[in-house]
């Protein structure tokens, strides 16, 4: 169970906001929620419609007049960009340009084994390549030694790049990079083809209409892909993108698009969103850089053959399937771990480590299974005698002070609070393991919870078209500028209808007197048949369904719980469970209040059945009141270790086994061992 976070904001200043403009009540009340309380911070999240002048990044002139030198004197330049797809479409943006005004322009991009940024091996390859001048995009502020032997090779420099940069920065004739300390652009968060789009603008004397032309779809892609921020200058670069997208007449993208399910059966493009992007089309232009090579994304952008476009398009989509399958093995995997050792899940930190599992979305399996289990998550393959690892976290739990304090172990870590990634020896991966427990034990005496955030609680009245319609003013979201969630309290279950032979559910319910339908996909509808007539609360985001020509509103679950469920108590439970798991010292009155007694063990197994129900839905069914989340994990494992019932601990539910036998409950280590913990604390 995810903690809910519910605004709750002032109606009158929504009203003032709504009333003074072209704002639906329900949008006015979400800026009022995020903490916008007045027309112009309206106005100004809203109408980003403008970009500052590029000169305004330091050193953006002096490297305009490089390169558009360099391109008039026919000098020999290579642009150096990164495996990702912000590496990828900076690097098409700026060769497409310099190859257009008739530059001498080649590229390199790395491949995903050779490392982020510049190489020793890569430069001098350039150099004896007879290249004269690099320009690198979406990297090279921290390339401090490489940038020493570019120059010692006798070549020029140039970087622009988004990344925070270090105490030294690389000697090179121009360094753009928003962040750099004597920066003066105000805005800073810029992805590496934000920076690229705004130095083709510096080359063409400031002037971005051009540009964005010509350059706003890829601009768009990679700032989406790369979750930077989705205000300011950023939210212009998108809203403007995803309209050239949709309009796009690049060969490749078009071809992208359509194998992506972006395209109708007229082969028109259906209406593009950043989640469009986030979800359909970046995923394959990165898994180039994943299980190919980053040069077929860069050859499908580049593409003026519609029926090449189709072969490299598929490769792409092909690769993006290998992806996919890389994921569900690791996490297939990962699974098996847990249900051979449930005591993984326990932990303060999730650590899980494989052989030869694909290091190109390890990333992506950390960042899933921290979604799904609520607790920091690190995963580590091994190959042969060296281990690398990728970390994804939330809330106060910080990875790259986590990696800092394990530094003595690691060969290589990097990233920051959220994520990063690490290398060290394969002998020492159970050593890491320990002491990142320990770093978690010693920062965190309680452990952060993953949290869901809803703007208000929905009244009936507010679930219109109207309002619903008027949420897309606030697009594109993302990253600072998240899709908006809304809670629902109370409404009952009025029927369970399967979707898709039941792999998916549709509810109906009753809100208020009011019926809605809401959504729930991957959600198997036998499995909540048995919530029928029931009264839950929910968080929902909204969406406009269109049939034959009538809207209606449709509701899509992200979280639902029965109504009246306290939740500090659940996850105070939740926490004392997972102590005990750990065997970490609880008070004595917390053992006997955990030991569940024999008519709560009968009533908890009276609620199994043969079939499967996940262990959040047993206690909303069984009597939250009487046996917390806590004493209803007991029973279950109590259950399991007598052979009672089968439990599949990595998608947490169980079901019951026919046994021949009864079974003597006191024969349970565990409910011995929770009582002998009354005596030995009752002696002390």
């Amino acid at each position: 169970m995810k903690k809910w976070i519910i605004g709750d904001p002032d109606t009158k200043i929504a009203g003032k906001i709504s009333s003074g403009s072209d704002l639906t009540p329900l949008c006015a009340e979400v800026l009022v929620s995020r903490g916008i309380t007045d027309l112009k911070a309206a106005a100004e999240l809203i109408r980003a419609d403008s970009l500052e002048s590029p000169y305004q990044i330091k050193d953006m002139e002096k490297a305009a007049e490089i390169i558009n030198a360099a391109a008039a004197e026919g000098k020999r330049i290579c642009i150096y960009g990164d495996y990702d797809c912000d590496g990828i479409t900076s690097t098409v943006m700026l060769y497409s340009y310099l190859e257009c005004i008739g530059a001498d322009v080649t590229y390199y991009i790395p491949e995903r084994s050779e490392g982020y940024g510049l190489n020793e091996n890569s430069v001098r390859t350039l150099a004896e390549q007879g290249t004269e001048l690099i320009i690198t995009v979406d990297n090279g502020i921290s390339a401090i030694e490489e940038a020493k032997l570019i120059k010692e090779l006798g070549m020029d420099l140039v970087i622009t790049d988004h990344h925070q940069p270090g105490d030294e920065i690389p000697d090179a004739l121009a360094v753009v990079d928003p962040h750099q300390k004597d920066c003066p652009s105000s805005f800073k968060y810029l992805c590496g083809a934000g920076v690229v789009l705004k130095l083709i603008a510096a080359m063409e004397g400031g002037d971005y209409d051009s540009v964005l032309e010509q350059f706003g779809d890829l601009a768009a892609i990679g700032t989406i892909a790369d979750i930077v921020s989705l205000t300011g200058e950023n939210r212009f670069i998108v809203e403007n993108g995803l309209l050239m997208i949709r309009n796009t007449e690049r060969c490749g993208l078009i071809e992208l698009m359509r194998i992506a399910g972006l395209m109708n059966e007229n082969g028109e493009c259906r209406p593009i969103s950043s989640e469009s992007v986030a979800f359909a089309i970046a995923p394959r232009l990165n898994a180039s850089g994943r299980f190919g090579s980053p040069v077929q994304a860069f050859d499908l952008l580049m593409c003026d053959d519609p029926d090449e476009a189709v072969e490299m398009a598929e490769k792409l989509n092909s690769l993006n399937e290998e992806r996919k399958q890389a994921e569900e093995k690791i996490t297939s995997s990962i699974f098996e771990q847990i249900n051979e050792r449930p005591e993984l899940l326990s932990q303060r930190v999730l650590v899980f480590c494989g052989e030869n599992w694909h290091h190109g979305v390890i990333g992506i399996v950390a960042s899933k299974l921290l979604e799904k289990y609520g607790k920091p998550c690190f995963v580590i393959t091994t190959e042969g005698e060296s281990a690398r690892g990728s970390a994804r976290a939330f809330g106060d739990f910080s990875v790259f002070e986590c990696l800092t304090s394990c530094d003595d172990i690691l060969t290589k870590f990097g990233g920051h609070k959220g994520a990063g990634g690490f290398s060290l020896k394969a002998s020492d991966t159970e050593v890491f393991r320990n002491r990142l427990q320990e770093y978690a034990a010693t920062a965190h005496e309680v452990m952060p919870v993953y949290v869901l955030k809803a703007e208000k609680v929905l009244k009936p009245a507010d679930i219109t078209v109207k309002n619903v319609s008027g949420l897309g003013i606030l697009e594109p979201f993302g990253q600072d500028n998240e899709k908006p969630y809304f809670a629902i309290a109370g409404a009952i279950i009025d029927d369970v209808i399967p979707l898709s032979g039941g792999a998916h559910t549709k509810l109906k319910l009753n809100y208020g007197g009011t019926f809605f339908y809401a959504l729930m996909f991957r959600t198997n509808t036998e499995e909540m048949k048995s919530l029928k007539g029931q009264k839950y609360d929910f968080i929902v985001s909204l969406g406009i369904n269109s049939f034959r020509g009538s809207e209606t509103v449709d509701l899509q679950v992200a979280d639902m719980r029965k109504s009246g469920i306290n939740q500090n108590s659940f996850f105070a439970a939740e926490d004392a469970y997972e102590k005990f798991r750990r065997s970490e010292p609880l008070p004595e009155a917390y053992y006997r209040r955990m030991t569940p007694e024999r008519n709560e063990l009968i009533k908890v197994y009276t609620a199994l059945s043969d079939k499967d129900i996940m262990t959040e839905q047993l206690y909303m069914k069984s009597d939250p009141a009487s046996i917390n989340i806590c004493k209803l994990r007991i029973c279950l494992d109590v259950f399991s270790e007598l052979g009672l019932i089968k439990m599949d601990y990595a998608a947490d539910k169980s079901h019951r086994l026919v046994v021949d036998k009864k079974s003597n409950l006191e024969d349970s280590e565990i409910l011995r061992g929770l009582r002998s913990k009354w005596k030995t604390n009752a002696a002390q």
